[in-house]
């Protein structure tokens, strides 16, 4: 069954028991972290080797095989391995048809063999270690200590950078993470090399962030490039295991500031690891090279292609090299609009466009054993949907594995002919794990979890489409009360993100819901959310339409939404309120403050207030920099707003928030108290960005208690 679209669907999760109800028929505030109240999984489903038996764990601490012909069942508890324990069963890495590698309690590489229910110690990890980045074939193990960047060999711990400090830091991601980049340290596919990020952040400013629990309190400052500010510069280093030489690759054609600047991004080596691949790109943004180094002396050897764009470019995903196939790799590339899969050659030639259409591939997940199909993530059937396909890369024919509808997760047999799918959608399926053929049949269900809010009284959800201004599809996800009585007025809290990378509404458990949303409905709220222009998966016009203008087509959309609800008759629309965290805490603030009275309240969390005190990386894509787009980040600042502020707006920040830093929300807090504004605040001392833990429990009843009172 696909998702249509343009007719409202109405989803009943849960049935309605005749019963009277009760308090615990209700969730509690603290209940919603509760992992009683999230469907159950097996996890770290995969296949072994190149064989079709596979293994998963229910907890970390026991591991069950199965087939196809075999039912799963029980073979090795963590106690069953005496010498060389693991910490946990999670993240095994096999090597062979029966041994997998795992970390002992004692921080040891060590390698277990089924059949003989034998353990050794391959290689000792220091207790010390950070950014551990493992070879498993030799194996070889690099990673940080004190600031600097060790390579175990032999059981040999080799010091390959001397001078690291908070200034020079080696073998960590760069460039705050923007561009695909999650880590720093990068093995060859011999494991003979390793390629090794050097950013020199010495000229960045300081940002002051202080820590208050000692008695005097401790300045504890990061490193954080503003929006038009100097940014950090950044080397590649390789790493020779058998020479034991360090070289730099010359990615620079001269030392001017524009040069030092630029972003390397997305690092592979070539199959037979002579050649380095990087993805280059300017600091406007604008205009990305591939090009190729010698992994030996660190000269150029190329420029493969190139792509430009008039707003941004935004490379998130290394080439792939096709297995047997050295000299051709796959490249994902959003050039005709949609992100989709392009085949290469080595001289930078495109052979062809493997996926075409107004659908975005997520990412590329691996081949066939013959390397003639290649298997990829999409929202080929839907934008909400995150399916699992293989494309022939010589017919080009695309085939969907995934059956049913919904969001999967999909492990791969060697041969490309037995899946395990993990899926869950947004009225059917709370969350199941099966084996399924190449021709979609249901080998055997592996797990299949119950509704974990069974028992309660839980709202319904209605996920459908309504028209922007434009014409163009906007989705949004409505959550109803329980016994939802359409002749009564209902409050709404709305919920926004709004930003790029982001996804609210999808084809999943709870359409994407948590359990907060599924609590303040059974509180008697309509829980509204619409992913806007701007937000993920949907193309690249649909994100980029924010280009040097946040804050506008966004709120536009929204109220595109806030309209619809004002038009129907159990919506109370003079109690609507509005929550949001980070881009969506500018968005709680962008509305309220864009649309006097519409929004009785707002809490805003991690609010971005000004884009000039946002880091240069992200807010450069979007908004350009202060001095060539002053008039963007004029229109964009809720500095310039706050004579519109009315009824009751609450920020809350996070003290040590490192991401969108606490000026943004003090500031606004200045110009409030100038302008006789009245604004409530919360600072959470401890936390960053987010406030995780059991303080999260904190957080939510804080922003349930300020609608509670004044909605």
């Amino acid at each position: 069954m696909k998702l249509r679209i343009n007719i409202l669907i109405t989803i009943i999760l849960f049935s309605i028991s005749n019963v009277v109800v009760g308090q615990d028929r209700l969730l509690k505030l603290e209940d919603v972290q509760n992992r009683k109240y999230y469907p159950t999984n097996i996890y770290d489903a995969k296949f072994i080797d190149n064989t079709d038996y596979f293994t998963f764990t229910k907890d970390g601490k026991s591991l069950w095989l199965g087939s196809k012909k075999e039912e799963p069942k029980e073979v090795l508890k963590i106690e069953d391995i005496k010498e060389n324990t693991p910490k946990s069963l999670f993240g095994i890495k096999y090597i062979s048809d029966n041994k997998f590698t795992y970390i002992s309690t004692n921080s040891d590489l060590c390698l277990y063999d089924l059949k003989t229910k034998t353990s050794n110690i391959l290689a000792n990890i220091d207790k010390e270690a950070s950014n551990i980045e493992i070879f498993y074939k030799k194996p070889r193990i690099a990673f940080k200590k004190n600031d600097n960047i060790f390579v175990q060999v032999n059981f040999e711990n080799r010091q390959i950078t001397k001078d690291g400090s908070k200034d020079v830091v080696y073998g960590e991601a760069v460039h705050r993470n923007e561009f695909g980049i999650e880590k720093g340290l990068f093995w060859s596919n011999d494991g003979e090399k390793l390629a090794f990020y050097k950013m020199d952040q010495s000229m960045v400013t300081d940002y002051p962030l202080v820590n208050t629990e000692e008695r005097i309190a401790k300045y504890t400052p990061v490193k954080y490039p503003m929006a038009g500010m100097k940014s950090h510069e950044v080397l590649v280093g390789v790493y020779d295991v058998v020479s034991q030489n360090v070289i730099y690759l010359k990615t620079r054609k001269n030392e001017s500031l524009e040069e030092r600047e630029m972003y390397l991004t997305n690092i592979s080596f070539s199959p037979d690891s002579k050649t380095i691949y990087i993805i280059k790109l300017n600091r406007l943004q604008n205009h990305f090279v591939v090009e190729s180094y010698n992994s030996v002396t660190g000269e150029q050897k190329g420029v493969l292609f190139e792509e430009k764009s008039v707003k941004y470019v935004e490379p998130q995903a290394p080439m792939l090299f096709i297995p047997n196939s050295p000299n051709q790799f796959l490249f994902l590339s959003q050039r005709d609009g949609f992100n989709h899969i392009y085949l290469f050659d080595t001289s930078g030639k495109l052979i062809k466009q493997v996926t075409s259409g107004n659908w975005m591939v997520k990412s590329i997940e691996g081949f066939t054993q013959k390397s003639d199909e290649v298997f990829f993530y999409a929202t080929k059937d839907s934008p909400l949907e995150n399916n699992f396909y293989g494309v022939n890369l010589k017919t080009g024919n695309i085939t969907r594995y995934s059956p049913d509808h919904g969001n999967h997760n999909v492990a791969f047999n060697a041969k490309g002919t037995m899946f395990i799918d993990t899926y869950s959608n947004y009225n059917e399926v709370v969350g199941k794990t099966q084996i399924i053929d190449k021709k979609g049949k249901s080998i055997r269900v592996l797990h299949n979890s119950e509704n974990p809010l069974k028992d309660i009284d839980a709202p319904t959800i209605e996920i459908s489409t309504l028209k922007s201004k434009d014409g163009i599809d906007l989705y949004y996800r409505m959550i109803k009360p329980k016994n939802f009585d359409k002749n009564k007025k209902y409050p709404v809290i709305v919920y926004v993100y709004g930003g790029p990378h982001a996804q609210l509404i999808t084809d999943s458990y709870l359409g994407g819901a948590n359990n907060f949303f599924m609590f303040l409905a059974q509180q008697g709220y309509i829980v509204w959310t619409l992913d806007n222009r701007g937000s993920a998966n949907r193309g690249y016009e649909f994100e980029s339409s924010i280009w040097h203008n946040c804050g506008s087509i966004e709120v536009e959309d929204q109220m595109v939404g806030v309209s619809y609800l004002k038009s129907l008759p159990y919506v109370d629309g003079d109690r609507i309120g509005v929550d949001g965290w980070s881009y969506g805490g500018f968005m709680t603030i962008s509305l309220k403050l864009k649309n006097p009275g519409v929004f009785r309240v707002a809490t805003a969390g991690g609010p971005v207030i000004d884009w000039k005190w946002y880091e240069a990386m992200y807010g450069e894509r979007y908004m350009g920099t202060p001095e060539n787009n002053q008039e963007g980040y004029k229109n964009a600042s809720l500095l310039n707003y706050i004579d519109n502020l009315e009824g009751k707006l609450l920020l809350i920040e996070g003290y040590q928030d490192a991401t969108v830093v606490p000026q943004h929300s003090i500031e606004f807090l200045r110009q409030c108290v100038k302008k006789g504004k009245q604004v409530d605040f919360f600072l959470y001392p401890d936390h960053e960005h987010n406030v995780k833990g059991k303080d999260r429990i904190h957080l939510y009843e804080k922003i349930y208690l300020y609608h509670k009172e004044n909605l």
